[in-house]
C-alpha cells in the first residue's frame, strides 16, 4: 500500500552551496544505510512468517498505525542523533511489512528473478531522477501539492481494494504509484539540490518512502503480470 511522501510543500533557497552539498551527501549515506534494516526486516518476515496473519482490516491498522507512528516520532527527533535510530527502526518495520509481498512473489518459480528486476528497475528510476534533479533549472515546487493529492488518492484506493480484491484495480494502482512516486522522487531530490530541505533525516525519510513505494508497486506489477507457477509432473 503506498504511503504519501513526507515532503514539505514549501521551498527555501537561502542556503549556501556548501550546506546543500552536505545535506545531499548525508542524505545519500543515510539512505544507503536504511536499506540494511529494510532487507533484514523483509528477510525476518519471510523466514518466520510473522506477518502472515496481517491481512484485511488488521493489516491496514498495523501498517498505517505503525508507519504514521514512526513518521511522527522521526519528525519529533529529526534534529537529534535519536532521529537516525528511529528512522532505521522505521525502515526495519517497513521491511517486515514488505515481507508478505516478497513471500508471495517468491512463491513463483521465477520469484527471485522478479525481485531482482524490481530492485534494478527501482535503482534505475532513482539514478535517472537524481541526474534530472541536477540539470533541471525549472522550479518544481508547484508539483508538490498535486503529487501529495495523488498519493492520498492512491492510499485511499489501495485501502478500498484490500477489501474488493480486484486484480485490474491492483494493476492500475501499481502503474499509477510508479508514476506518482517517481515524480515525487524527482521533486524531493530537487528540493535538496535547491536548498529547500536542510534536514538530512527528513530528506532521507522522504526519499525512502518514494523508493519503497516504487519498488513495492513495481514488484506487485511484475508478480501479477510475470509470475510463473511451477508445473508438477504427474505420472499415471
Amino acid at each position: 500500500m503506498p504511503l504519501p511522501s513526507t515532503s514539505s510543500l514549501n521551498y527555501g533557497y537561502a542556503v549556501s552551496a556548501e550546506q546543500r552539498n552536505r545535506v545531499l551527501r548525508n542524505t545519500y549515506w543515510l539512505l544507503a544505510l536504511s536499506l540494511v534494516p529494510t532487507v533484514l526486516g523483509a528477510w525476518l518476515g519471510v523466514a518466520t512468517g510473522m506477518t502472515a496473519a496481517l491481512h484485511g482490516g488488521l493489516g491496514i491498522l498495523v501498517f498505517l498505525g505503525g508507519a504514521f507512528g514512526f513518521m511522527f516520532a522521526i519528525e519529533k527527533t529529526k534534529n537529534s542523533s535519536a532521529g537516525v535510530a528511529v528512522l532505521l527502526a522505521f525502515t526495519f518495520f517497513m521491511g517486515l511489512m514488505l515481507s508478505r509481498l516478497i513471500g508471495a512473489v517468491l512463491g513463483f518459480s521465477n520469484g527471485a528473478e522478479l525481485i531482482m528486476i524490481a530492485f534494478g528497475g527501482t535503482a534505475a528510476v532513482f539514478f535517472a531522477m537524481a541526474s534530472l534533479s541536477t540539470v533541471i533549472k525549472r522550479d518544481l515546487s508547484g508539483m508538490g501539492k498535486w503529487l501529495f493529492v495523488g498519493a492520498i488518492m492512491l492510499l485511499a484506493a489501495g485501502v478500498i481494494n484490500i477489501f474488493v480484491q480486484s486484480t485490474a484495480a491492483m494493476l492500475a494502482l501499481s502503474v499509477a504509484a510508479i508514476g506518482i512516486f517517481s515524480a515525487f522522487m524527482l521533486y524531493d531530490l530537487k528540493r535538496i539540490v535547491d536548498g529547500g530541505e536542510t534536514n538530512y533525516i527528513s530528506a532521507t525519510l522522504a526519499l525512502y518512502l518514494d523508493i519503497f513505494n516504487v519498488f513495492q508497486s513495481l514488484l506487485a506489477l511484475l508478480g501479477i503480470m510475470g509470475g510463473e507457477r511451477e508445473l508438477s509432473l504427474i505420472h499415471i
